[in-house]
């Protein structure tokens, strides 16, 4: 705990502060459980870590982001319950939590101190977002007023997520006094994001010399993950502590205050490589969503190629290999390497693996439709029965055994339509949605290197749906290294065709991946959700009307 003012070689009075950052996952819309979480958590920092004062991400009482659950009427009755019970939990240490509270009629996304069993500091955030994936304008109303308080001794100020983002409330809050800032945040992952938090508080916290807490909340939700990696930096700038990315924690930190609020620094974390930020992203993902929604085991196909092998990794590092069934569903067209790696796959994790031939029920369902067929040729339309029915024996082990099935189609795939609807796409769940084709290689020599479970060849040999004798996705497509190019220029940073071509690439590419990405909207939109990885996936980053003449070009 804080000690008494003493007096340092300069007689200037100090005192010590134990912050913990509760790094956790919480639940959207489980309120009570959510309130357990925090109750016992603070009890853990005052047993463990002899805390002062314990401080819980954005919103943490309803998790995030809980969208239209904050319409609902019982919402104030239910936020109240929480806090009374927080209040009434006889708590030694100081919390900071994230709750919607309302005030004139106004909700507002706010950042609440509870000590001594009284609620004594309520900070309103100034800058709720709305753009990307935040829409939080919808709900909330924007606060006006800074929050300062007295800590044991410093002057600590709050603010919450994107006021750090905004210029004002940080430097209102060092006017004020303010020694350390505490920002709590809800911050959903993307590459490169921690670079940016990195950069901000470094600026932040030197502009206005002042210390800067950075509480970032953990886990899955739909289709974001919140990556943790809370921060904290000292006055000038230095950056003193690095809680791990992608796992809970109450992770203490020490301060020595006289000046300045001085965080006692720690050993800094190793710096991962991009592969393994977006696979442990993807890991979490799909964990998170999975046991959140109460499904025990999940089902997927297994085709022998990169995007199946690599969600079936995934899947087994997320869940263990006890919960994931792997099937097979071969074709006249499937090769017998294909059948090889599956099978080797599904050896080497360790999971249930079955063979169901689609065979007999591709000639019953071209029985059927002979007659209307007749006079037809063959086309796309067959190459897409196959899909399907892979899809409808996948559904129905799912709606057996209450299984949810994993789609495995990727980003490059989804953004062109080089996939079946009711078929390959049918699915709860698509871990791969936003990870472009070129990455999917990439992530699957990281996952070898952990542990090989993707045989070499399955990574190295041309990508084929195998609807087809002898198909290869570059027949149909660019290929992947310059498709996704082209497709990270239109679809995350919002070029037109003519500015794609200025860039070099060739004007035919360009032109036909552009028009199927616009065609396909409508399979998008019918697509499972899966785990976010960019700036802009394909979900609520980008939302462009499936019926519209726009012409593509400048």
């Amino acid at each position: 705990m804080s000690q008494q003012p003493a007096a340092d070689g300069s007689g200037q009075a100090t005192r010590k502060l134990t912050i913990v950052m509760a790094q956790m996952d919480f639940l959207v819309g489980d309120i009570p459980g959510n309130t357990q979480l925090v109750i016992d958590a603070v009890r853990k920092a005052e047993q463990e870590h002899n805390a002062d004062l314990v401080v819980f991400p954005e919103l943490c009482l309803t998790g995030y982001p809980p969208e239209d659950l904050l319409l609902r009427p019982s919402l104030d009755l239910r936020i109240n319950e929480a806090l009374d019970a927080l209040r009434q939990a006889d708590l030694s240490a100081a919390c900071v939590i994230g709750a919607p509270v309302r005030h004139g009629g106004l909700l507002y996304n706010s950042a609440l101190v509870i000590d001594g069993g009284e609620t004594v500091a309520t900070y309103c955030k100034q800058f709720p977002p709305n753009y990307q994936v935040f829409d939080e304008k919808r709900y909330f109303a924007a606060g006006t007023d800074t929050c300062v308080l007295d800590l044991r001794g410093v002057p600590v100020g709050l603010t919450v997520c994107e006021d750090l983002w905004s210029d004002g409330p940080a430097e209102q809050a060092a006017a004020a006094g303010a020694r350390l800032l505490i920002n709590i945040n809800a911050s959903p992952y993307d590459i490169g994001k921690q670079a940016r938090r990195k950069a901000l508080l470094e600026g932040k916290a030197r502009k206005n010399t002042m210390g800067i807490m950075y509480v970032n909340l953990v886990g899955g939700q739909d289709e974001l993950v919140f990556d943790g990696g809370s921060l904290v930096y000292d006055h000038s700038g230095e950056l003193a502590v690095e809680a791990p990315q992608f796992g809970e924690g109450l992770y203490p930190v020490e301060f020595v205050y006289d000046r300045h609020c001085q965080p006692v620094s720690q050993p800094p974390l190793p710096e991962p490589s991009l592969e393994e930020n977006i696979y442990r992203a993807l890991v979490l993902g799909v964990r998170d969503y999975v046991n959140k929604n109460g499904f025990r085991s999940v089902v997927m196909g297994l085709s022998g190629g990169i995007d199946s092998a690599l969600t079936l990794a995934i899947a087994v590092d997320a869940l263990g290999a006890d919960r994931v069934h792997a099937v097979m569903m071969p074709f006249r067209y499937t090769s017998s390497m294909s059948l090889e790696d599956a099978e080797a796959e599904a050896e080497t994790l360790g999971v249930r693996y079955d063979v169901f031939s689609i065979e007999p029920l591709y000639d019953a369902f071209m029985a059927t439709l002979a007659a209307p067929f007749e006079g037809t040729t063959p086309d796309t339309t067959e190459e897409n029965l196959q899909a399907r029915l892979r899809g409808v024996l996948l559904m129905s082990l799912s709606n057996k055994f209450g299984s949810l099935v994993l789609t495995t189609g990727n980003k490059s795939e989804l953004a062109v339509g080089y996939s079946t609807l009711y078929g390959d796409m049918a699915g709860g769940f698509d871990a791969l949605k936003d990870v472009p084709k070129t990455m999917v290689f990439r992530l699957a020599w990281y996952r070898n290197s952990i542990g090989p479970c993707i045989p070499e060849r399955v990574i190295t040999r041309p990508p084929s749906a195998e609807l087809a004798p002898d198909q290869k996705d570059e027949d149909s497509l660019p290929g992947y290294d310059v498709l996704d190019q082209i497709l990270n220029l239109y679809v995350e940073r919002d070029f037109s065709a003519e500015a794609i071509v200025a860039e070099g690439f060739d004007r035919a590419d360009v032109e036909r991946a552009v028009r199927l990405v616009d065609i396909n909207e409508y399979k998008r939109r019918q697509a499972p959700i899966g785990v976010r990885i960019t700036e802009r996936g394909f979900g609520k980053d980008r939302r462009y009307p499936i019926t519209n003449a726009w012409k593509p070009g400048l």
